[in-house]
């Protein structure tokens, strides 16, 4: 186990070759039009080493054109990108632990921090001089994108007018780091460098990106404009971002640095919005004692954005949908903390990076704990707390119900047992137990739950916090200081990148500077919280002994056994409020089961009046005659400060809650009480006292506004359980008219006035909460209701300085809540409004009403629509009206505003389950693959995987193939460029099914391949060429793989695939990367001399018929009295709905580029029931190759994770051509099995009828699948598919090439001279490190991303592409 964190450790400590030190970004084409990016970037590496032969780059969907190096020499370059297809041998496993192992492996094979990327350059010997001495290698790449599919986003409203006056915009996006979507770099942010900016946009049109603007260059013609930008302050790339779009420009009156950007129309609400951030500069610089480290700082609101905030060096680009006026009161809250979020950010997360994904942690934890700080000083120490208690009740509810969050994954605590270290996707608890796994891998943000990197971040600021309490505030702030400090002396350090090191932060670096400024060594404390998951969760119950005058207090932990709990050993802080004031005690728990006595410092009062002191230091009159006369005991409380993750569970009698509720002054304290008391009102234990002390509570002015709110929702489950007892009014309704009805008539509301925020905030809740109550036949009191009408009829808001949406939205909440189920269930098809109860007649009215007014008079974020679907659903779920999701289809269009459309998507996602269709359900679906609008994408399949259509293990008739083949389509490669999605849709997967293969799938079929009979050879052996059985659950980490051969923005569904997928499981981990190199040959020959020994085995199923097999090559006849073979046809696949049409039997060529190799083993070519474009290139033994050893690093900590090493390619190339049958297929082409793609018809959004079917038709989307111009078993060869959407794809982006088929029987030559082979083969020991002579002439051409015709031109020159520069599609 030693040498297994050992070799973790090293992994982790990869040391490249080379270290970025500055990089130029050239877009000289954005067209918005055609939603094309033309570009150059420059990359200036500093060797590290006297020799290295590779440069990884970062790049996913661009086109490469060419890669040069210091501007003379033209180099090879390869490109591989293993999420385009997950699981390419999968076959109907449909297994998510298998998906997920393929996933963390592909992620990592191409991860920066491990020194990987999808493009590898390789160095020629004419540079090797260059690295030798040390100097600088410059590597420009010349690049383009086409209709991104993400990193980019185009905004182009339809209408009429010009781009600028549409408001057409485009603005960067990922997720993590995602830079490399939109321009090639090293993608990691421990890669920090200086930048040079250039944009080239039209004239109407300004372009915002990071560092300082510099000048604005013209062209001759006046027509388009170039933003020259520079950003001296080293920078990671993942901090870079760009933002384009005829934006209004807006500088802040108090200070000159902060420039805010904004679309037209939008610039008064901008300044409203913006007008308190210069506080949080000044609050941030007070704080950290340290100046702002950028020269400048941009905010720029945008469209559709990805997320709210998202934030890059001196600049953030955040959605417009945080834009309110001065009369929107709830909006402000969120705004303020979103845009403070933003400026901590600033200062850790992009000045002070993180070194890499397990010191995450660090950066967004210490960003939000700074927010957090801002929000206790300017919004009030109970909007903090209460804050902070939220954040923990939600990561505690996350923890018990998937598993404990590990902060840093990377390393196991140093005090437990190493056997115990958990993996990335095996995260465990409780030292050894390693009970909690998750279905996703911790180990990359690219591989893991959205869902669990939300949480991610809430505990690492809680950690963060906690640790204040541990070292205090002030060292706290010393610590932080003492990071930006020696932050900002690196930055201007303008040497090597070397001295750039302590830009960048990690849980080693941070510890020794904990230790450093306090002497504390915080190496426990990590271990605890930081390298151990989990949280700590106690149940308390205390007893009085009134002889001993002592509390005897029981402290159990007995829950460790379960999902996401540890055992906690350490101090715990107990605060017992007693009659003579409130005492703290700290207890040290070292056992499950910790029985303690604390001696109390009162005496029991009988009926003795006198002030109580709380812990605030002010002194109350309480009654106690409801006290326990021998007890001086008032509450008690468990970690009051919550300075450590827990949950508590305190066993008290419901008197000492009310007291507690009454009486304490921390708003965590009240909340618990509520939270107490309306557990006991659920198993009615309720009291006269105890709605007494509710209603107490809600009437005090004096507590905190939430509280209030908590206790009128408390007080609705209260009354019902009292009902039967109960004669008075309705509770809350004369509460509701003493604040808030009119002097004259208290039964009329007085006009609103928000003035006072408190009340308004309490005069939307009472209304819901008073609809929540009912009589004893389990009905809306007709008194609420009739209240409930008359506010809608009253409320007057004329003389109101704010906007009165959300209160009417709250109102039309409240009607829906009062709605009970209908008595007698009527058919559907029998409902009429004349049917409908009277009380209902006047709720549907008024919703519709609501409804149709809005769209006269739509009010801020349309809150009051989102509240009328809600309503209709709440009908619709009692029985009043039809079961129909047509209007809640109709809201879902593109482009009504997101929060319409995602409300409309909630209330179909609970039509799903008892009255949906799979219809609804496939609507959605596509409405997740194929809605212009990202954030959408995830939010749908976000609330789809927390509100599944059923439960797993549920027998349910939407349990269906199909949507397991959707599903897994997500995952495997239909969101390959977007892995926030992709692993929503795990989420989903996993809520459905679990880490189960699904029931409804049938069992794969057993056809199996297999090899010779004798056992597995050396070759077997050294690859690792598994059992059929093996291949399943054995990890494949490959170096190097093949991209599916579909190009991006295609839409691919292969069907069912084959269930033979040994051999390619295994091969795909060998796969050399000269068989995707930009320098692929054509048709090569394989030189008599280099086959040596070569049999060829295989056996196939019964089924097959036989014929002839051939290899084309006639001067590597392998046909002989020597090499028996046995061979077979193999039928190609089908894709999905053409499975009744059998193609025949056709002729297919593989041409396979081999190195110079000496066979030594048997060669075993496995024939596979699969598509070609799966089969993967045979690895060979090989010897007489130089292997560099910083290629041959482990990945994963094992040794059967090595990649394998890459290798210079020779000029002694040689091709296997494999003949398979008779006649011309087209495998690679188009086959038409493309996934539904959603089309929605554009719909009349006038409000849609209820009853009749006559509402407006939206209609289903179509399965349209993708075709080209022949048709799906046509005769095109590959390098001839040029696919209709401007991208392609060419046979060596697989590493094989489909060469015009025809027949070709292997001419009679004698066999192979194996004297010959051992003379030639010493010969060629000489010509090793020739330089390869490459070949582009058999690339596919690209559509011209200016005007469609092949072969776009090159950004750096105005003359069409040679051959040797034919792009390169990635």
């Amino acid at each position: 186990m030693k040498m297994k964190v050992k070799s973790q450790k090293r992994e982790k400590e990869i040391v490249k070759p080379y270290k970025l030190a500055h990089q130029i970004l050239c877009l000289t084409g954005i067209n918005f039009t055609r939603q094309t990016v033309i570009g150059f970037t420059e990359l200036t590496l500093i060797p590290t080493k006297d020799s290295f032969r590779y440069i990884w780059i970062n790049c996913k969907q661009a086109c490469i054109y060419k890669v040069t190096l210091n501007d003379t020499l033209e180099v090879p370059f390869q490109y591989f990108d293993p999420l385009l297809e997950i699981c390419p041998t999968d076959s109907k496993l449909r297994n998510l632990s298998f998906l997920n192992k393929n996933q963390i492996n592909s992620v990592i094979s191409v991860d920066p921090e491990y020194s990987r990327g999808e493009i590898i350059i390789t160095i020629s010997s004419e540079a090797q001089h260059l690295i030798q001495e040390g100097k600088a290698l410059r590597v420009g790449i010349e690049f383009s994108l086409e209709k991104p599919q993400s990193g980019l986003h185009f905004v182009i409203p339809s209408g009429e007018g010009t781009l600028a006056e549409r408001s057409a915009h485009m603005f960067s996006y990922g997720h993590e780091n995602s830079t490399r979507l939109w321009f090639p770099c090293i993608d990691a942010y421990n890669e920090v460098c200086t930048w040079r900016l250039e944009f080239t946009v039209e004239e109407s049109m300004v372009a915002v990106s990071c560092g300082e603007l510099l000048e604005i260059v013209y062209t001759t013609d006046m027509r388009r404009k170039t933003y020259h930008y520079v950003l001296n302050i080293p920078t990671a790339a993942p901090n870079i971002g760009l933002a384009v779009g005829p934006f209004k420009i807006h500088m802040d009156p108090f200070m000159n640095e902060i420039t805010h950007f904004c679309l037209p129309e939008l610039l008064p609400v901008l300044k409203a919005t913006s007008k308190h951030l210069h506080q949080a500069f000044e609050f941030f610089e007070e704080l950290l004692s340290t100046r702002y480290p950028y020269t400048c700082y941009k905010q720029v609101y945008v469209d559709e954005a990805y997320k709210d905030l998202q934030s890059y060096s001196t600049m953030s680009i955040v959605s417009v949908n945080l834009l309110c006026s001065t009369r929107i009161i709830d909006q402000v809250y969120i705004t303020r903390k979103a845009l403070v979020l933003s400026v901590a950010q600033q200062f850790f997360s992009c000045f002070i990076s993180r070194f890499s994904w397990s010191d995450a942690w660090l950066t967004c934890g210490i960003s939000r704990y700074l927010m957090g700080l801002y929000v206790k000083k300017f919004f009030g120490f109970n909007e903090y707390k209460d804050w902070i208690h939220s954040e923990l009740k939600e990561v505690i509810e996350y923890e018990e119900k998937f598993g404990g969050i590990t902060l840093d994954p990377s390393s196991s605590p140093s005090d437990l047992n190493t056997a115990s270290h958990h993996s990335g996707d095996s995260p465990s608890q409780g030292g050894d137990s390693g009970k909690d796994k998750f279905y996703f891998s911790v180990k990359s943000p690219h591989a893991c739950s959205p869902q669990y990197i939300e949480m991610y971040y809430k505990k690492a600021h809680l950690v963060i916090r906690m640790l204040e309490f541990k070292i205090g505030n002030e060292l706290m702030m010393q610590v932080l200081n003492k990071h930006m400090s020696l932050g900002l002396i690196a930055s201007e350090h303008k040497g090597h990148p070397s001295g750039w090191n302590h830009m960048v932060i990690s849980t080693a670096t941070f510890t020794k500077t904990i230790f450093t400024v306090t002497g504390k060594d915080i190496t426990v404390f990590c271990d605890q919280w930081v390298r151990e998951a989990g949280h700590a969760k106690f149940k308390m119950k205390f007893l009085f002994n009134r002889k001993r005058n002592i509390v005897e207090m029981t402290i159990e932990q007995t829950a460790i056994d379960e999902l996401g709990i540890k055992r906690y050993v350490g101090p715990l802080v107990v605060w017992l409020q007693e009659l003579d004031g409130t005492f703290k005690h700290t207890l040290q728990i070292e056992h499950i089961v910790a029985k303690k006595e604390i001696v109390c410092h009162s005496k029991s009062r009988r009926n003795k009046k006198k002030k109580i002191p709380l812990c605030t230091g002010e002194e109350v009159d309480m009654d106690l005659s409801h006290l326990d006369v021998d007890s001086p005991v008032l509450w008690l409380r468990l970690d009051p400060d919550m300075t450590m993750m827990r949950s508590v569970d305190v066993e008290q009698p419901d008197n000492q809650w009310q007291y507690q509720l009454r009486h304490e002054r921390d708003v965590t304290a009240q909340t618990d009480a509520i939270y107490a008391l309306d557990k006991l009102a659920r198993m009615g234990a309720v009291t006269t006292e105890m709605r007494n002390t509710l209603n107490a509570i809600i009437e005090n002015e004096q507590c905190y506004y939430k509280v209030r709110c908590r206790a009128a929702h408390c007080l609705t489950r209260v009354a019902n359980a009292t009902v039967a007892t109960w004669n008075g009014p309705p509770a809350m309704m004369q509460i509701f008219r003493k604040i808030f009805g009119s002097h004259t008539c208290p039964n009329i509301i007085k006009l609103l006035d928000f003035s006072n925020f408190q009340n308004y905030f309490l005069l939307k809740t009472l209304p819901v909460a008073m609809a929540g109550l009912r009589n004893v036949h389990k009905q809306c009191q007709p008194e609420v209701l009739a209240f409930l009408l008359d506010l809608f009829k009253y409320s007057d808001n004329s003389k109101n300085q704010f906007s009165d949406n959300y209160y009417r939205a709250a109102l039309v909440d409240a009607l829906s809540a009062s709605i009970s189920p209908a008595l007698v269930n009527q058919d559907p098809a029998t409902i009429t409004p004349d049917s409908l109860p009277e009380d209902i007649k006047k709720i549907l009215g008024e919703i519709t009403r609501s409804l149709n007014l809005e769209k006269l008079l739509p009010c801020y974020k349309h809150t009051v629509t989102c509240a009328c679907l809600r309503g209709i659903r709440t009908l619709q779920k009692n029985g009043y009206l039809p079961p129909k999701s047509d209007i809640f289809r109709s809201y879902t269009a593109y482009p009504l505003f997101i929060d319409v459309r995602l409300s409309a998507v909630d209330q179909l996602i609970d039509f799903l389950p008892v009255d949906g269709s799979f219809d609804d359900l496939n609507f959605l679906l596509n409405l997740i693959e194929s809605d212009p609008v990202p954030y959408f994408r995830y939010q749908v399949i976000r609330r789809l995987a927390l509100n599944p259509p059923f439960q797993m293990g549920q027998t349910h008739r939407l349990d269906t193939e199909e949507l397991v083949d959707r599903l897994w389509y997500l995952m495997n490669f239909g969101q390959a460029y977007d892995s926030r999605i992709r692993c929503g849709a795990m989420d989903l997967y996993f809520a459905l099914y679990g880490r189960r293969r699904p029931a409804c799938v049938p069992p794969a079929n057993q056809d199996s391949i297999a090899v010779s009979s004798a056992g597995p050879s050396n070759i077997e052996k050294k690859f690792n060429i598994s059992s059929m059985a093996d291949s399943y659950v054995r990890e494949p980490s490959p170096p190097m793989q093949h991209s599916p051969l579909v190009p991006h923005g295609r839409s691919y569904n292969p069907g069912p695939p084959s269930v033979m997928t040994t051999a390619p499981t295994t091969l795909a981990e060998n796969t050399h990367p000269s068989f995707v190199s930009s320098a692929t040959s054509d048709t090569l020959n394989i030189p008599e001399e280099n086959i040596h020994n070569i049999s060829i085995k295989q056996e196939i199923p019964e089924t097959y018929e036989e014929t002839p097999m051939d290899f084309e090559d006639s001067s590597s006849r392998l046909y002989s009295e020597d090499l028996p073979v046995s061979t077979h046809d193999v039928p190609l696949p089908l894709p999905a709905h053409h499975h009744h049409q059998q193609p025949p039997l056709e002729h297919v060529r593989i041409k396979l580029k081999i190195l110079n190799v000496n066979i030594k083993e048997d060669l075993y070519i496995i024939v596979i029931k699969e598509p070609l474009y799966s089969i993967v290139n045979l690895e060979l033994l090989q010897d007489e190759v130089e292997v560099y050893d910083e290629m041959i690093r482990p990945l994963d900590g094992g040794e059967e994770n090595i990649p394998r090493p890459y290798h210079e390619p020779h000029n002694e190339t040689t091709t296997m051509d494999i003949d398979m049958s008779t006649s011309n297929p087209s495998i690679l082409e188009e086959t038409g099995n493309a996934p539904p793609v959603s089309h929605l018809t554009p719909t009349s959004f006038h409000h849609p009828g209820i009853f009749d079917d006559h509402s407006p038709e939206v209609s289903t989307p179509t399965f349209a699948p993708s075709l080209d111009s022949t048709s799906a078993y046509g005769t095109t060869p590959l390098t001839n598919v040029v696919p209709d959407d401007g991208d392609s794809t060419t046979g060596t982006d697989a590493g094989f090439s489909i060469a015009d088929s025809q027949s070709n029987p292997p001419p009679d030559t004698p066999g192979i001279n194996k004297h010959k082979l051992k003379k030639k083969r010493k010969d060629k020991k000489h010509k090793k490190h020739k330089k390869h002579e490459h070949n582009l002439d058999k690339f596919a051409p690209e559509e011209n991303l200016s005007s469609g015709s092949s072969n776009p031109p090159s950004p750096a020159s105005s003359h069409a592409l040679s051959a040797p520069n034919t792009p390169k599609p990635l």
